[in-house]
C-alpha cells in the first residue's frame, strides 16, 4: 500500500444544494441477547488489511469474551484479546462481523455505540460494502474509522471510477479526496472534524450515533456525540426521518456519482485490525506513536488493548419502502451471506485507511480542533 500526501480542498459549504430525505421504516435491529444472531464471523486470519490479528470464530469469540453480549448492559462487545502474551511471529486474536442481510438504495442504518476501539497499533472501522460484487465494484461506504491516537475518525467512499464527490453539503471542512476511486482505490475521504469522533474523547462522551444514509440522490453521514443524539434517534425508534437531522457530517450527492451505478446492496461489517496496511507503516504509525508497530504493542503487554472494543448499544437498519422481514434485503437487492472469501482484495485495493492521506498537513488542523 502507497499513502501519498494528498490535497486538503477548501469547504463548500455555501452552495444551493440540499440533501434529500425521506422517512424510513425500520427492517432490521440488531441488539440485546440476540445481536450477534445475524452476522457471519470471518474466522481467518486477517488476509484482506493484512493486520497482525486473526479474527475468531463465534464460538472462539464468545468463549474467550472477544465477541459478546454484556450481561449488566445487554449491550454487544466486540473487542481485542488484551489478556494474551503472543509469542513473536503469531497474530493476536481479534473480531471481524458481517452482516448477514444486505441492504439497497432507500436504506438508512444506524450505529449506536458507547466506546469504539482505539490506542496505538489499533485500527477499527464500521463500514459496509457489497459482497457480492469483486471490490471495488458494487462500492463501499466507510461510516467509521479511526487509528492509531488519531485525534479524529475519517469517512468516506470507495467506487470504480467516475464517482467523485461535487458540491456537497456537509459539516466537515478537511476533505482528503474527491475521486472515489483515487490512486490505489484511497476513495473519496474526508476527516469527521467533531472532537469526540474517536479516540478517548469519543469514550469520555460516552461515544455516540452514526448515521448513514444510503439513498438515490446520494450517501451522506451524520455524527452525533451521546448528549447531542436527537431524540428521534432512540432504540424504539421504528422510523426515521432524515430531514429532522441537520447538516451531515458527509454528503456524497448524487450530482457527482450515480448512486445506482457505482453502489449494490450493502453488507455492514464491524472490524478491528492491528498494524496493516494502514495502521503500520512508519510514515502513518509515528505521526502518534513511538516505537514498531508490531513488536512493541502486538507482541508485548497485552494490557495496550484495554481499549481496543466496541461497546454497542443497538444497530438499526430502516426502510423507504415498505417493512420488510428479517433476512430480506431492503430496497434494491436480495439477501446474501458473506461468509466466503468474497471480501476485500489485498493488492492495494479495499484498503479502508490507503484513503486517510496528507496525515503530515491534516493532523496539524485536526489538533488544533481537537484542543476546541
Amino acid at each position: 500500500m502507497r499513502l501519498q500526501l494528498a490535497n486538503v480542498f477548501p469547504a463548500l459549504l455555501l452552495v444551493p444544494v440540499t440533501v434529500k430525505a425521506a422517512t424510513y421504516n425500520v427492517v432490521k435491529e440488531y441488539s440485546g441477547s440476540t445481536f450477534f444472531d445475524s452476522w457471519d464471523f470471518y474466522d481467518h486470519y486477517d488476509d484482506k488489511m493484512n493486520g497482525d490479528v486473526n479474527f475468531v470464530s463465534q464460538a472462539a469469540g464468545l468463549s474467550d469474551k472477544l465477541a459478546y453480549v454484556d450481561p449488566n448492559t445487554s449491550r454487544a462487545i466486540i473487542k481485542v484479546d488484551n489478556t494474551t502474551q503472543v509469542p513473536y511471529n503469531e497474530k493476536r486474536n481479534s473480531v471481524r462481523i458481517t452482516s448477514k442481510d444486505s441492504y439497497g438504495i432507500g436504506s438508512v442504518w444506524v450505529a449506536d455505540m458507547y466506546h469504539a476501539p482505539y490506542g496505538c497499533s489499533v485500527w477499527p472501522a464500521w463500514w459496509s460494502y457489497a459482497a457480492n460484487a469483486t471490490w471495488p465494484a458494487g462500492g463501499e461506504i466507510d461510516v467509521f474509522e479511526g487509528v492509531n491516537a488519531m485525534p479524529s475518525s475519517q469517512m468516506g467512499l470507495h467506487t470504480t471510477a467516475g464517482c467523485k464527490q461535487t458540491n456537497p453539503t456537509q459539516l466537515s471542512t478537511l476533505v482528503n479526496t474527491t475521486d472515489c476511486a483515487g490512486d490505489n482505490n484511497s476513495g473519496c475521504m474526508l476527516t469527521n472534524t467533531n472532537a469526540a469522533s474517536y479516540g478517548a474523547k469519543f469514550a469520555d462522551a460516552q461515544g455516540g450515533a452514526f448515521i448513514t444514509e444510503f439513498a438515490e440522490s446520494g450517501i451522506s453521514i451524520w455524527f452525533f456525540p451521546r448528549s447531542e443524539i436527537p431524540k428521534s434517534v432512540s432504540a424504539s425508534a421504528t422510523s426515521i426521518d432524515t430531514s429532522t437531522l441537520g447538516t451531515p457530517m458527509g454528503n456524497w450527492p448524487s450530482s457527482g456519482c450515480d448512486i445506482s451505478k457505482f453502489f449494490e446492496p450493502q453488507n455492514l461489517v464491524f472490524t478491528v485490525t492491528l498494524c496493516g496496511d494502514f495502521a503500520g507503516p512508519p510514515n502513518t504509525f509515528t505521526q502518534t506513536c513511538t516505537g514498531v508497530c508490531y513488536t512493541d504493542y502486538v507482541i508485548k503487554d497485552p494490557s495496550v488493548y484495554n481499549n481496543a472494543y466496541f461497546d454497542i448499544s443497538y444497530v438499526k437498519v430502516f426502510s423507504s419502502s415498505a417493512p420488510a422481514s428479517s433476512g430480506t434485503t431492503t430496497s434494491g437487492g436480495s439477501a446474501s451471506n458473506t461468509q466466503s472469501g468474497q471480501v476485500k482484495p489485498t493488492n492495494g485495493a479495499g484498503v479502508l485507511g490507503a484513503s486517510l492521506l496528507g496525515l503530515p498537513l491534516i493532523l496539524c488542523v485536526i489538533m488544533a480542533l481537537s484542543a476546541l
